[in-house]
């Protein structure tokens, strides 16, 4: 697969500073307890106590587990970059009726140390020419607990294109990158703008 560094990468935010200095999960857990501020900040990273059930055989931070394209009345399409099942979904893509509203969401695990910053970002293609771009800040988060398992975000809601000159078969790349530039994953995927919603006999199952 080619590189898409330049592409996938964030983009630079003028000023912009990590409003805590990064440090190792134990430090985080033995910060001042009487500090309303710090607990504050603490619970915001989901370290609220719970087991952790970090894979030490898995030394990734952080696992994307999917992305789903939810849109009004109609199923939820969930695509699973690293599930083998999945793969002829992504290859072969899915079909969206022009001018809809749809809200992406991504389902994820953090593991080991807390993740910083988290970004995705989105390249949409044309045949080969890129017709957008955007970024959306996930967070930072604690490693989860075996009381929150995985963490979801919901993006913010987008409208699909209309019109006959936009209809037609669009590649996207999604990357999941943190605040120190570091790529966790970046796969790629088709859709297919329609003048409506296929026949529940011709969606994939």
């Amino acid at each position: 697969m080619a590189s898409h560094d330049d592409d996938t990468m964030p983009e630079e935010t003028q000023g912009y500073k990590l409003s805590q200095p990064k440090q190792s999960l134990a430090e985080y857990n033995q910060m001042d307890a009487g500090d309303e501020s710090l607990q504050r900040y603490k619970q915001s990273l989901g370290l609220g106590g719970g087991k952790d059930i970090s894979d030490p055989s898995d030394p990734r931070v952080c696992i994307i587990k999917a992305l789903t394209m939810d849109s009004p009345g109609r199923p939820p399409v969930r695509l699973e970059p690293e599930n083998p099942k999945h793969q002829a979904k992504l290859e072969k893509g899915f079909k969206i009726k022009e001018g809809v509203k749809f809200t992406m969401s991504a389902e994820f695990k953090v593991q080991h140390e807390i993740l910083s910053g988290l970004h995705y970002v989105q390249i949409i293609k044309r045949k080969g020419v890129r017709v957008s771009k955007d970024s959306e800040m996930i967070g930072s988060y604690a490693p989860n607990t075996e009381n929150q398992p995985t963490y979801t975000k919901k993006f913010h809601e987008e409208e699909a294109p209309s019109g006959m000159l936009l209809r037609g078969k669009y590649e996207a790349i999604s990357s999941f990158v943190d605040d120190d530039k570091k790529k966790h994953l970046e796969f790629g995927w088709k859709f297919e703008i329609v003048k409506d919603w296929p026949k529940p006999e011709e969606e994939e199952e």
